[in-house]
């Protein structure tokens, strides 16, 4: 699920760019180094536990998408995402695993965070339309290269 997160959201990134939506292609690419981060949490941890990381996309990548559709459908994504994860918690619990378990909610916390942005975004779209948008059109979408992604940076982490 993160690897393909992490396809869906640098796609957003480089269209939102592309389309002039600097600050929302910016964030969008920090939340994918979000992502990258918790792919290889769980890959370190898959290993630890004996087993071979995949390298497979849970779903397909959505291409092309309008802006007015972006945030609706990472919305569904993240939701969808923590559904499964808090599953995922339960089973870790039901066998014993504390270290996974912790690994899950630490990263369901970061989900959350994302789910939040999306949602928020999407709701000035659904509310502004158009008025909003061209508030964010023309905005720089500079990131440069990042250590931190967006958790980090929206809570004043360092860099």
């Amino acid at each position: 699920m993160e690897l393909q997160a992490i396809h869906q959201y640098m796609n957003q990134h480089y269209n939102l760019d592309d389309m002039d939506y600097g600050e929302m292609a910016a964030k969008i690419k920090l939340i994918a180094i979000d992502e990258m981060r918790h792919a290889e949490m769980f890959a370190e941890r898959i290993k630890e536990l004996g087993g071979e990381p995949t390298s497979e996309l849970a779903g397909k990548v959505q291409k092309g998408q309008a802006v007015e559709t972006i945030f609706t459908h990472d919305t569904n994504l993240e939701d969808t995402t923590i559904e499964a994860y808090n599953e995922f918690i339960l089973v870790c619990r039901e066998n014993g695993d504390s270290t996974s378990m912790k690994i899950f909610e630490a990263i369901v916390d970061e989900e959350q965070i994302h789910l939040n942005y999306f949602d928020n975004v999407n709701g000035h779209i659904e509310k502004l339309g158009t008025a909003y948008l061209a508030r964010i059109a023309g905005t720089p979408s500079t990131t440069g290269l990042q250590t931190q992604g967006f958790v980090a940076r929206e809570s004043g982490g360092e860099g």
